[in-house]
């Protein structure tokens, strides 16, 4: 009977450490997921502001008169933009850049 106990004692013992485990590498990937993601939609509103700039910087013509509309159209459409190269491959490089530095700065503490 005792070794029966023993036995079951040394069963649970072991798994106790790998559930550990499992649950501090499962916390680890979420850090590193919203660490992503908060670098992404840094990078997207970096590029956001950086076409706005572009768009600031183009001077105006009297060809065409301006249309009520399309200060917002370009404003939605400059962010959409701006999201979909954040969110898709890398980006313009500045989110990989940032991870990294911030990702070093996590692991130093």
């Amino acid at each position: 009977m005792a070794d029966l106990i023993v036995s079951k004692a040394q069963s649970v013992a072991q798994k106790l450490p790998q559930e550990r485990v499992g649950e501090v590498e499962g916390k680890e990937a979420e850090k590193e997921k919203k660490l992503r993601k908060v670098c992404a939609d840094f990078e997207s509103i970096f590029t956001y502001y950086m076409f706005k700039s572009m768009r600031q910087s183009i001077p105006q013509s009297g060809y065409f008169k301006q249309s009520p509309g399309k200060d917002a159209y370009n404003m939605l459409f400059d962010q959409k933009v701006a999201e979909e190269m954040a969110n898709k491959g890398k980006g313009v490089g500045l989110q990989q850049t940032l991870y990294n530095q911030l990702n070093k700065l996590n692991n130093h503490r």
